[in-house]
């Protein structure tokens, strides 16, 4: 036996080192790599039994086990013209459910998101939370940036009110313009960069629908984005990620991806648009590149 054991020593040593060669060749190879999902408009509220069906998204995350999530603005239904007792208790819902994912989760504002800027709200603007204050009270900031995975993410405000409070349009303020300009001097030109709006900055639904001479409407598409992509144009922008229309559109013009993610509500919790089912993107970075799929989580209406 001792003999034996003697013989067999140099061959579990040989067996472990390879072991932890490979291992550690793995964890080399995957140190540049990483997962994360992008929600957008879920719109939740108690109707509809859309808290159900957004817990059925946030188990199919909690399975699928992505590094984050960045949610895509309209997170509930709806703040513009609601009272201040419901605006807040769909923001509770929200942070209460959403609090169930297993992953940090930054959040994108949309439209729905701004408090009482309709008239019919009752809301006067000296209001303390109105507009995106009560986004900023409840949820966080309203445009910053975080770095994962040798990648820069740029969260964005893309919504703004129009003065006679008829409504909303896309836009991103002077503020958020120059805070970019001035970040962007910190950050390499080789870092990969990632933007987040709810509002898209390019999209082609319109000249699907219409035509293709169909103009895009101030509520559809960000006003200024040429303004605001020019500010990217000496980086790596690799990918704009875009909510709003409840379309799934993959936009690839000079070395950047615009891709507006479909929707967790599809149509508004009533069903499908068109072959189009509630659901998310799951993107996986390798280096500085990425493959994007869209997951239909396997919500079905009822009723």
């Amino acid at each position: 036996m001792t003999t034996i054991k003697n013989k067999a020593l140099p061959l579990l040593l040989l067996i472990l080192i390879s072991t932890l060669s490979f291992s550690c060749k793995k964890k080399k190879q995957d140190a540049d790599s990483f997962t994360f999902a992008f929600l957008t408009d879920i719109h939740l509220q108690p109707e509809k039994n859309a808290t159900e069906g957004f817990m059925k998204a946030i188990d199919t995350l909690n399975i699928l086990k992505p590094d984050f999530v960045i949610t895509g603005g309209d997170l509930i239904m709806d703040a513009l013209a609601q009272k201040e007792t419901r605006a807040d208790s769909l923001y509770q819902l929200y942070k209460e459910v959403s609090g169930k994912l297993g992953m940090p989760v930054y959040n994108t504002m949309g439209n729905h998101e701004i408090f009482g800027i309709y008239e019919k709200s009752g809301i006067d603007p000296s209001h303390p939370l109105y507009g995106e204050k009560m986004f900023e009270a409840r949820i966080g900031k309203r445009y910053y940036a975080f770095n994962h995975g040798g990648w820069r993410f740029y969260i964005l405000d893309s919504i703004d009110e129009r003065e006679d409070r008829q409504g909303y349009y896309g836009h991103i303020d002077s503020l958020q313009l120059e805070w970019i300009r001035e970040d962007l001097k910190t950050v390499d030109k080789n870092t990969p960069l990632v933007i987040s709006v709810h509002i898209p900055m390019i999209s082609v639904q319109a000249q699907i629908d219409n035509g293709a001479t169909a103009a895009n409407g101030e509520g559809s598409v960000i006003t200024n984005s040429k303004k605001v992509l020019d500010l990217f144009a000496n980086h790596k922008l690799k990918l704009v990620l875009q909510g709003h229309l409840h379309y799934l559109e993959d936009i690839y013009a000079s070395g950047t991806h615009f891709i507006t993610g479909g929707a967790v509500s599809a149509s508004w919790w009533n069903g499908p648009i068109g072959d189009l089912q509630e659901g998310f993107l799951l993107l996986k970075v390798k280096g500085d590149e990425f493959d994007w799929e869209y997951i239909d989580y396997g919500w079905e209406v009822k009723g």
